[in-house]
């Protein structure tokens, strides 16, 4: 019988907390789904005694260090009746110590009973709880369950990090001795829910940012859902869980407008006539384009209209190989039919009094312009910095419409850069030379109060909210919007570069099809994945698993028409419209916001 054999064979027996075996593992390159992940996941126990320091135990480490290590998270906890809830759920028999990438697996210290900020002696060690564990996909790699990071959060299993006190030796069989008890009493299992589960409670919320052990990723994450909370209105809110209209309808052309060379917006309104609902500034419409190619292609793009007049506008880029773009901008003709999920989208203009900042580059304007014309129409009062970057007058769509509206503000200022324009073009419209850069962002002495809105290339954003940041704003104050798919979130992958997306290898499913609107593809799902996100991943359609922060962004993402079904079923299902695509299938033609 194996050591965790023996330790299962002796569940009921009630005895002290103890350390039953250290684990620990150096980074290594793992082949997974036709890539290479660098992580220390696969862990081993250590025969003799093993040192632990403040930042790792000795020959341990970790792939993916924004994820994972560090001050907050030296040492990764699992609880052995965990493993035994598990061996029953999957029924195996062949787990062994280290096998969930845990360090310390310990009889007892289960996650409805540690409390964030309790500390423990091992040994000769003095440790802290910080925060639970995080799951990505390395945990199900290691078991070969691709499923288990969802089941761990869903079934209330994550296991919980500690930061290290006072370093020493901790060898296994060690009793573990409760020196303190966290204040505010929140246990490892209740932090969990708070952040991933509904109904939340604002009062516990609270208590959380006050407790000086959870680690600092997780405050951040707590702060903004308690902003949430508090401001139903604001942008951390979620303002696209009940879309106007469920899958698609039919919306007319009305009208065609040349914006640019290579602009040009689409005024719609509703086939039947009647007035389309408001929607959100800031947010997206998704079409399907069934002249534009079989199967009809699907994109998504940014509302650049005022929010409530009764129609949609949309402004499209012509792209040198896109072919819905092209379709749109060059054949598309007034009275045209396109099939439009209801406009979605979190990136949304708050109902706050105090300056916002509307920051963007070449396209990227659509979705702010939206947000000034709502400041307009309501005649706002507030401060509006409008900064745009663009090559130079002929890349600059809507730069008149955008000029009027701030001449409506009392309050507003406008800052234009042109990176490849002539003294002359910059000079008819006060444009500074270059691009928008941080160092430029800084010299306009932008206040500190203010929310900022951005909108551009994911290098373009990176670069600007360091710049908000170091200018004062608070992080939880800037808002960005990418428009493009997705960035994924895979820490650890290494060896390639980011490939496009594409059909996923082998021959064509024959299943429903699946389509990834963000990232134009459209594919039969095949009988050899197992979920939606298994064929994300095959069509390197961006995938959001993270750990960044020590803070989980699950794999949840919007369904904008068909229906799907789950294997395993999760306990809490996502809110209305939204799909948990780690365990979901689809049951028949879907689109999904991927």
């Amino acid at each position: 019988m194996t050591a965790v054999g023996e330790a299962v064979a002796a569940e009921g027996k009630t005895r002290p907390p103890v350390l039953l075996s250290v684990n620990v593992g150096l980074p290594q390159n793992v082949s997974w789904q036709g890539r290479t992940v660098y992580t220390g996941v696969w862990k081993h126990p250590v025969p003799g005694p093993a040192r632990v320091r403040r930042l790792n135990i000795d020959g341990d480490g970790q792939g993916d260090t924004q994820g994972h290590g560090g001050e907050q998270r030296a040492v990764l906890v699992y609880q052995i009746e965990s493993y035994r809830y598990w061996q029953r759920h999957f029924g195996r028999d062949d787990f062994g110590y280290g096998q969930f990438g845990e360090n310390l697996t310990v009889d007892g210290l289960a996650d409805d009973e540690v409390c964030i900020g309790d500390r423990y002696r091992i040994g000769e060690a003095e440790f802290e709880v910080t925060q639970p564990r995080v799951t990505c996909y390395r945990v199900g790699l290691r078991l070969g369950e691709p499923e288990l990071p969802a089941l761990l959060v869903s079934h209330h299993r994550p296991g919980f990090y500690m930061r290290v006190i006072r370093e020493g030796r901790i060898r296994a069989g060690d009793r573990i001795i409760k020196t303190r008890a966290g204040p505010g009493a929140l246990t490892v299992a209740a932090a969990d829910a708070l952040l991933y589960l509904p109904g939340r409670d604002p009062a516990t919320l609270r208590l959380a940012t006050r407790i000086p052990a959870l680690s600092p990723g997780w405050q951040d994450s707590f702060r903004d859902l308690l902003k949430a909370a508090d401001m139903p209105g604001s942008a951390a809110a979620p303002a696209d869980t009940e879309p106007a209209w469920p899958g698609f309808r039919a919306l007319r052309v009305t009208r065609t407008v040349p914006e640019s060379a290579t602009v040009r917006s689409l005024h719609l309104a509703a086939a039947d006539g009647t007035r389309l609902p408001a929607a959100r500034a800031g947010q997206y419409l998704t079409l399907r384009i069934p002249d534009a190619g079989q199967p009809a292609p699907v994109r998504s793009y940014s509302l650049s209209s005022a929010p409530d007049d009764g129609s949609y506008r949309i402004s499209v880029k012509r792209e040198a190989h896109g072919t819905a773009s092209r379709y749109l901008t060059t054949e598309l003709r007034t009275g045209a039919v396109l099939d439009a999920a209801a406009p979605r989208g979190t990136f949304v203009l708050d109902e706050d009094t105090g300056p916002v900042l509307l920051v963007s580059a070449g396209i990227g304007l659509t979705p702010v312009l939206a947000m000034l014309h709502e400041l307009a129409g309501s005649g706002s009062g507030r401060t509006v910095w409008w900064i745009h970057g663009a090559r130079g007058p002929r890349e600059h769509p809507l730069a008149a419409e955008a000029h009027d509206l701030l001449a409506s503000l009392p309050r507003a200022r406008e800052h234009i850069f042109y990176s490849a324009a002539t003294p002359e073009e910059r000079r008819r419209v006060h444009a500074a030379p270059g691009r928008v850069t941080g160092d430029k962002l800084i010299a306009l002495d932008l206040p500190a109060d203010a929310t900022a809105y951005v909108c551009g290339p994911a290098a373009f954003m990176a670069d600007v909210g360091e710049a908000l940041a170091t200018a004062g704003i608070a992080p939880a104050r800037i808002h960005t919007e990418l428009f493009e798919a997705l960035p994924p979130i895979n820490p650890g992958l290494t060896g390639q570069p980011r490939r496009p997306p594409h059909q996923p290898p082998g021959p064509p499913g024959t299943g429903p099809l699946v389509t990834f609107a963000r990232s134009g593809i459209s594919t039969p799902f095949p009988a050899t994945e197992r979920s939606v996100l298994e064929l994300a991943e095959a069509c390197d359609v961006p995938a959001r698993w993270s750990c960044r922060t020590g803070v989980c962004h699950t794999c949840v993402t919007p369904l904008l028409s068909g229906e799907i079904t789950y294997s395993p079923a999760p306990l809490e299902p996502p809110a209305a419209g939204q799909v948990l695509t780690c365990c979901a299938r689809p049951g028949n033609d879907v689109v999904l916001d991927m």
